[in-house]
């Protein structure tokens, strides 16, 4: 198999490409974010581009490893019919960026574009408001042999898109997914709205393209549509070329040049790149890759992880937030930056398990109670009753009255049933009232049985 993709995210402006109206499409009542221009009425010209939106995408370029053309930058007219574009035509621009890479995928180019408006062939309607709105577009190579490769490009892609804050995301992502088999035709399928999306779409087109090669069919070259509420592509028409659509330059919009000064400025501001800052973790933290990947999974996340670690010791602070702070984070369904948890109260949090003023397991239970939480961490644990960790005389005594009380878990784990042991570590847990450590009272109940 080999897939390649071309990736439509809106840039984050908030005014039009083209225009002065706003880009809250979908905020705003049906066909009220709209002027002359992204109307394209009869002797409404388009204003100057949009220089947010240009640097925005120039940025995301750079971010993604690419060239930059420092030659003139120009707008296309794209032609082609549909409800959407009331000029019959959409405006893009030849490449800004070119020869980028992302999780081994190359990218061959990125652009930028004016979106269409939205068309509702149900209610044989359309709104307007988002037409206009600038996309940067993403194509690849069609260096993606898999489904799940595609997906894991998709996430790591998305990931960039939010670090950069100069695109709104998966929300508004529309991927057109290329897909052949062993030399056969390539097959569209248009307007993926989602990254399950896309990777449903390729499961399913990949059965039904080996299957009509198993009967001797031919796989047409041809556009499709992929039907989310069913996972089922289904076909629309045969797949265009370049030449349909007539591509000219637009002789309303003058050419730029963008200049190395623009691209230092950029480079100088920007946000490091997730998949550099992976790196970079891995080097200056001595954490494993797989680590790195879950403390930059958001960039709030990130952030916070190298304030504390300036004050924690960086391995002990990395594994509480990879494994406890996220699996609270996603109990609840936030992100860190939704988490309302500052980078203090993380570090009160972590010092109290360093000074072993807390157990392990009643630390477990003071950030679950952190998220949207005024109070801090040691309140938190004294109101739970869970300050202070029993003495090494008190757990022993713990541990023999565990053995004493439970004699058929003993035997259990005498006869090699290993879960009676956590059983026993339970019953001590019970008797100390949270506050032995686990892995003392793991060797000391293993010593004492045997």
């Amino acid at each position: 198999m080999k897939c390649g993709l071309e990736i439509h995210v809106q840039l984050e402006t908030e005014s039009k490409l083209f225009c002065d109206c706003p880009t809250n499409y979908q905020e705003a009542p049906e066909n009220s974010n709209i002027c002359p221009v992204c109307l394209n009425q009869p002797g409404a010209k388009p204003h100057p581009t949009n220089e947010k939106a240009l640097e925005n995408a120039l940025m995301i370029a750079l971010m993604l490893n690419c060239k930059i053309d420092k030659g003139f930058t120009y707008f296309m007219r794209k032609h082609y019919d549909y409800p959407d574009l009331p000029s019959g035509y959409q405006r893009t621009s030849v490449p800004i960026g070119y020869e980028g890479e992302l999780n081994g995928v190359r990218i061959r180019e990125i652009h930028v574009e004016e979106d269409p408006g939205q068309y509702k062939p149900d209610r044989g309607i359309v709104n307007f408001n988002r037409s206009g709105i600038p996309l940067v577009e993403i194509v690849t190579e069609p260096d993606i042999k898999s489904p799940e490769e595609a997906r894991s490009f998709l996430n790591e892609l998305i990931r960039v898109l939010q670090y950069s804050g100069g695109a709104r995301g998966e929300g508004t992502m529309r991927a057109d997914v290329n897909i052949s088999i062993e030399g056969g035709n390539r097959v569209e399928m248009k307007n993926v709205n989602s990254i399950k999306g896309a990777y449903r779409a390729l499961k399913f087109e990949l059965v039904r393209q080996k299957n009509l090669m198993k009967r001797g069919a031919e796989i047409k070259q041809e556009t499709r549509a992929y039907l989310e509420s069913q996972m089922i592509t289904v076909g629309m028409r045969l797949k265009e070329d370049a030449d349909d659509y007539r591509f000219i330059p637009d002789p309303d919009l003058p050419p730029m040049e963008i200049s190395q000064e623009k691209i230092d400025e950029i480079l100088e501001t920007m946000p490091e790149a997730p998949h550099n800052k992976v790196k970079r973790f891995v080097e200056e933290y001595n954490v494993d890759e797989e680590t790195a990947k879950v403390l930059t999974s958001e960039l709030d996340l990130a952030i916070a992880y190298e304030e504390v670690a300036k004050q924690v010791d960086s391995k002990f602070a990395a594994k509480w937030m990879r494994d406890e702070l996220k699996r609270v984070l996603s109990y609840n369904k936030l992100s860190f930056g939704e988490s309302g948890i500052t980078v203090d109260q993380l570090v009160e949090f972590l010092n109290l398990l360093l000074n072993k003023e807390i157990t392990t397991k009643a630390g477990q239970r003071v950030i679950e109670q952190m998220p949207n939480n005024d109070k801090s961490p040691k309140a938190i644990a004294e109101e739970l009753g869970l300050i202070g960790v029993a003495g090494d005389d008190e757990v022993l005594s713990a541990v023999k009255e565990a053995i004493e009380q439970n004699p058929k878990a003993v035997n259990d784990y005498l006869e090699g049933q290993e879960a009676s042991l956590n059983f026993l570590v339970g019953q001590v847990m019970r008797i100390t009232r949270g506050k032995a450590d686990p892995g003392e009272t793991v060797k000391l109940l293993k010593e004492n049985i045997q």
